[in-house]
């Protein structure tokens, strides 16, 4: 198959190209930055810069394409993210059209079937739906859970105060999705024979925070790490003083809240909770442990 990839080589499109590669399937990955090329080319893909928002460019290289994996680059653009998120969106649907390309699927996020009070995930709303106003293509809305690498956000906290926290509760149940699960959903349904469009959710653990504190908390030697609940108003104050624009700290905390009040995940409980990712908290901690032990010894 000829796979169109976009998202550069990041947490998912990297392992993603990988994966394909190894099955045989001729690929192009869409980056915006020159650097990348040789890095690509090297995968045995073919490089192809440009931009998300160019729905010119995104139609030439989705042209010819068998299928394509399209997502929206995380804070798109630094102000206006929700809107532009849902501009981006527009221009991969115009591509979609122009090209032909008939099977794609799209990473987007626990709690995009909700338009408002999520947070950044709003724009992964619109982006659903300027395609699913496309007929004649198969997609999967590939919805995953929470990130796990968000919390290496914690290590700061940890180091300085021994604790982790948010403007979650200690008892939220969080559905948790690892990058490399992620890029095996995304494989599978890139490949996968189908003549209607879906919903899939990739979630690999479902954890409290509680339970998630602790976890990290025995990789990296601090027993019963806490994890502490912070008001809203005290998680905004503190992602603005670690320096986040004030645009993309009210958005974190409104989809803080969104979990926290059960709001996002309510669709995916309706759907069952689907669990379906091998990497599980106890390994992710270990992941962690690594990762932090770098940092603290720097």
């Amino acid at each position: 198959m000829k796979i169109t990839i976009t998202g550069s080589l990041g947490n998912i499109s990297k392992p993603l190209a990988k994966k394909l590669k190894a099955a045989g399937h001729q690929l192009t990955i869409i980056s915006h930055s020159e650097k990348r090329r040789a890095e690509i080319e090297e995968l045995g893909a073919t490089a192809a810069i440009g931009s998300i928002n160019d729905a010119t460019f995104l139609k030439n290289t989705f042209t010819g394409a068998d299928a394509a994996y399209v997502m929206v680059p995380p804070a798109m653009g630094g102000n206006n993210i929700v809107i532009n998120t849902g501009l981006a969106g527009e221009a991969i649907a115009k591509a979609i059209v122009e090209s032909g390309v008939k099977r794609v699927v799209l990473l987007s996020s626990v709690g995009a079937d909700l338009e408002t009070g999520t947070g950044p995930i709003a724009g992964l709303y619109k982006v659903e739906q300027h395609l699913n106003k496309i007929a004649g293509v198969n997609f999967t809305f590939l919805r995953a859970g929470y990130f796990y690498i968000n919390f290496y956000n914690n290590v700061p906290m940890i180091q300085n105060m021994k604790i982790m926290g948010g403007n979650f509760a200690a008892t939220t149940v969080l559905p948790l999705a690892h990058p490399e699960d992620i890029a095996s959903a995304v494989a599978e349904e890139l490949q996968m024979k189908t003549s209607s469009s879906k919903v899939r959710y990739i979630v690999s653990d479902l954890k409290t925070l509680r339970e998630l504190a602790g976890g990290i908390g025995a990789g990296i030697e601090i027993p019963e790490l806490p994890w502490v609940e912070f008001s809203d108003e005290d998680a905004l104050k503190g992602m603005k003083q670690a320096g986040l624009p004030e645009e993309l700290a009210e958005l974190y905390t409104e989809m803080g809240r969104g979990f926290r009040t059960g709001k996002l995940t309510q669709h995916f409980i309706g759907s069952g909770s689907p669990v379906s990712g091998k990497i599980k908290l106890g390994e992710f901690a270990k992941e962690f442990a690594s990762e932090f032990n770098k940092t603290t010894v720097a």
